[in-house]
């Protein structure tokens, strides 16, 4: 049985949705932009940048998790794979779009 393993690679990048730059997050792998919260397919496991796929991700709904608050829910454009990526809407810089991810709640319902 494979251990799910959590790697840290937070570096900032380039938005491949809205062109935003995207400052890192500082205490985890940030994995989407703020602004529009959309992704990249990238990552098998957190932060490991080991997906060859590279589609960009579109976010299509959030939950609500009692843990870990708003979970942003990605599906990839290339292969329709769907993600669950936890939202920092706390975060000290860059935080995300709080409206935006309570619009996204909404939609999913």
């Amino acid at each position: 049985m494979e251990t799910k393993r959590f790697v840290k690679n937070d570096s900032g990048f380039l938005c491949v949705h809205c062109g935003r730059q995207v400052e890192p997050l500082g205490y985890s792998s940030r994995n989407h932009c703020p602004f529009c919260l959309w992704s990249l397919h990238v990552d098998n496991l957190p932060g490991d940048r080991a997906n060859p796929c590279g589609g960009a991700m579109e976010p299509i709904g959030v939950e609500i998790s009692p843990k870990k608050g708003f979970v942003i829910l990605h599906r990839c454009t290339v292969c329709g794979e769907i993600r669950r990526n936890k939202a920092a809407p706390d975060a000290q810089v860059q935080p995300d779009n709080r409206a935006l991810l309570i619009r996204l709640t909404a939609a999913g319902k």
